[in-house]
């Protein structure tokens, strides 16, 4: 049911690892033309998001970008910064739609792992280097990784209390969470620390340094893909398209940022190294999903299917759950006192996840729920209880996520990898968790997608996956933030975005890949 491979599905067959497998052949001269132009376009759409970025990003409070010659004119006119942002957004979604056809599991040819990793090269480098966009988290960041550079404890006291309402770290976090405990694992802001005593207050050079950081993570993820893919017999480079190419990580997590770059690409390195036979094998990379769970919390359920996957390899019996459960547990432990003691930090992050109730985010279910049971109080005149009855609703829900991965891991023992492979378990049961959470942002959807863009051949995934993706990937607006009464310059901006980038886009559609049709099985 939840298997890799679909009913009446052929398995594709493992590949080398730098081709796109045995059974793929090459790219001809007409498709390797076709991938030029894919490329061509993809990096245009980056360069624009770039330049537009220079006036329309998450720029912080003391901005060194008007000083700069002819870009510091971009801040002045932010419409049409914007403008250019959105028309670079529709050029790179465009060019990762092209280039899907170029992985599609029907066609005989399709392209090598080395053209991929270019590929992605060519669409990352100019986000690389741009400001960040789509949210001011990475400021957040850094005001909290300079109170534990400091020796005070960042999960008592948030940025203003600790740092002062005018420094200047302090002043680029926005004002919901400059009163708010780090939310983030020791080991995240271990590394923040290290940001903190190379940088020190210069914040353009601490954005870089933690994008470098996140730029590790979706290479983990490009190292660990291919290799888990091919554990659930799915086409690598496929796999690689949905997941490290896809649009939200491209612009939420290396233009954003986010650490869920770095959770990510760590629970996946882990996963894999832990999968191979060997103890040793399965210490580190019990270890490295330890690190990844000690950035956010949200990597942890991945541990259990980890000791799952270990208790069928060693037979299948509760003796052997309960002793690869045994063993994850004192890794556990052990990894994260080494890294509580090393960092000097404590364990009181998990407090510091209640601040997350201060966002009502539209995105969630259970705030919509919340809105839904609060409106109708009103409308039978029990009153405004909409608070109370979202609290009980996102109560409701970390229930709900907690009997799911329950389900799931129970499930995945007692069926088999054949019914439930743990990849996939992990990908399902976090987003159960991103659906169930109290907040969803659209990085969270990283979560669930990469895991499970290496784990199933599901072709009603992938199209669900590839819609929230292109919808969510666009849903937050370049500054990360509000205009203030000027929300009306959003959808013109996106207007102008779309009257460019859609004539460009009609005009070269001949030069990219056509659809290719998978041929009907005798079973379909």
């Amino acid at each position: 049911m939840f298997s890799g491979v679909r009913a009446g599905e052929k398995t594709p067959p493992a590949d080398t690892g730098s081709q796109a497998g045995p059974g793929a052949v090459s790219l001809n001269s007409v498709e390797l033309r076709q991938l030029d132009w894919v490329r061509r376009l993809g990096t245009l759409g980056a360069l624009l998001m770039a330049v537009g970025a220079a006036g329309a990003g998450a720029a912080p409070v003391f901005n060194p970008v008007p000083r700069v010659p002819l870009i510091g004119l971009l801040p002045r006119v932010p419409t049409v910064s914007m403008a250019i942002v959105y028309t670079g957004m529709f050029l790179v979604i465009s060019s990762w739609l092209w280039l899907g056809r170029l992985t599609a599991s029907g066609r005989p040819r399709v392209i090598s792992r080395s053209q991929m990793d270019r590929t992605l090269v060519m669409w990352m480098i100019p986000l690389a280097i741009a400001p960040p966009m789509f949210s001011r988290d990475v400021y957040s960041y850094l005001a909290q990784s300079k109170i534990a550079f400091l020796g005070l404890d960042p999960y008592e006291v948030g940025p203003a209390q600790a740092l002062g309402v005018d420094d200047p770290l302090t002043r680029g976090v926005p004002n919901v969470w400059r009163d708010t405990p780090a939310p983030y694992g020791p080991f995240f802001l271990t590394l923040g620390k290290l940001v903190s005593w190379i940088a020190g207050d210069h914040v353009v050079t601490s954005v870089l340094l933690h994008r470098v950081i996140a730029l590790a993570g979706i290479a983990m993820m490009l190292w660990a893909v291919p290799r888990l893919a091919r554990r659930c017999g799915v086409r690598p480079v496929t796999a690689l398209w949905l997941g490290p190419a896809n649009p939200l990580v491209l612009f939420h997590l290396v233009s954003g940022v986010h650490n869920e770059a770095l959770m990510v690409g760590l629970m996946l390195a882990g996963l894999e190294i832990a999968l191979r036979p060997g103890m040793r094998w399965i210490l580190i990379g019990a270890t490295v999903m330890t690190c990844a769970a000690a950035v956010k919390v949200s990597a942890a359920p991945a541990l259990g299917f980890l000791g799952v996957a270990l208790a069928l390899r060693w037979g299948g019996t509760f003796k052997d759950l309960f002793r690869a459960a045994g063993l994850l547990i004192a890794v556990f432990a052990g990894v994260l006192a080494v890294i509580v003691l090393g960092s000097g930090l404590s364990l009181g992050w998990e407090d510091s996840l209640v601040a997350l109730e201060k966002i009502q985010s539209w995105k969630s279910p259970m705030t919509w729920l919340g809105g839904l049971g609060g409106s109708l109080g009103v409308l039978l005149g029990f009153g405004d209880h909409t608070a109370s009855v979202t609290a009980a609703w996102r109560v409701a829900g970390g229930i709900g996520a907690v009997a799911v991965l329950g389900w799931l891991l129970w499930t995945c023992f007692r069926r088999g990898e054949r019914y439930l492979h743990p990849i996939t378990g992990v990908g399902i049961a976090l987003g159960t968790m991103v659906v169930l959470g109290p907040i969803v942002h659209p990085w969270y959807l990283v979560w669930a997608v990469v895991p499970l863009a290496a784990s199933t051949n599901s072709l009603r995934f992938r199209v669900v996956a590839v819609v929230l993706s292109i919808a969510m990937s666009v849903v937050d607006t370049p500054p990360g933030a509000n205009y203030g009464g000027r929300e009306f310059v959003v959808p013109w901006a996106i207007l102008a975005g779309l009257a460019i980038a859609g004539p460009l886009v009609l005009a070269v559609r001949k030069r990219m890949p056509g659809r290719v049709r998978a041929p009907r099985s005798a079973s379909q």
